[in-house]
């Protein structure tokens, strides 16, 4: 007689502190017997399921690294092996996470699976920074975006018109951001506020202008977040 499938549970880990995963999403981690999880999720986030297995299936910009194919059968099998099983992905899962791909595979495998939202970096690097991404007057629209594109897609090359952008995975890719809208009549002057390891122990603030941004950002490893817009301006 076939074993009955686990389910699997899509959980935001946060943007990379232990304490700002949600209570749900600590409470089914000290429960997972197995947890599959991205390269960006802390190791004190994972000191939160000490019993359950787990299994490394990260996915980080400019590095080699797992295709999504392979992840997504690795999520099937370990539903074919325990009963209550973690997809954790770093930040928010439904934003840059590869949830669909993921949620296309686990429908089609007819695995039941449940999604537990997380803190998305942008809000955390707005807490840090003391910075809101809205200002009454300055700001009121924002847009989050990556420069990053699945393989076989062209990367995207218009800007979204918005008062506060915000770019995610934009270490290597800032600086052609900064230019592609400074080409496009964006004051030099406008604010931006890089923000790297965000949440961590880490973590580092920069603060500078849209023409320092077009000169790249050197030096910096870890994962980082740009948030650019007059919403930005220091108090």
């Amino acid at each position: 007689m076939t074993a009955p499938l686990g389910k699997v549970f899509l959980i935001g880990a946060g943007p990379g502190a232990a304490d700002l995963i949600t209570v749900r999403g600590a409470r089914i981690l000290a429960q997972a017997d197995a947890v599959l999880h991205d390269a960006l999720v802390t190791e004190e986030v994972l000191a939160l399921c000490p019993q359950a297995v787990k299994i490394p299936v990260g996915k980080r910009s400019g590095h080699r690294s797992m295709a999504q194919g392979v992840i997504n059968q690795q999520i099937i099998q370990s539903a074919q092996q325990h009963a209550l099983v973690v997809r954790l992905k770093g930040g928010d899962p439904m934003l840059f996470g590869r949830a669909d791909e993921e949620l296309h595979a686990l429908e089609a495998a007819g695995i039941a699976v449940e999604i537990v939202p997380g803190i998305t970096t942008a809000f955390a690097a707005a807490a840090a920074t003391q910075q809101p991404l809205t200002k009454r007057g300055i700001a009121r629209s924002v847009a989050f975006f990556t420069s990053s594109a699945a393989p076989d897609h062209p990367e995207q090359t218009t800007m979204p018109d918005c008062d506060t952008l915000v770019q995610y995975m934009g270490g290597r890719e800032a600086a052609a951001t900064a230019q592609k809208l400074l080409s496009l009549g964006r004051s030099g002057s406008t604010p931006v506020i890089v923000v790297e390891n965000c949440s961590r122990q880490d973590q580092k603030i920069l603060r500078l202008s849209l023409t320092d941004l077009a000169q790249g950002l050197p030096g910096m490893a870890g994962p980082v977040l740009v948030m650019i817009g007059q919403a930005m301006a220091q108090r």
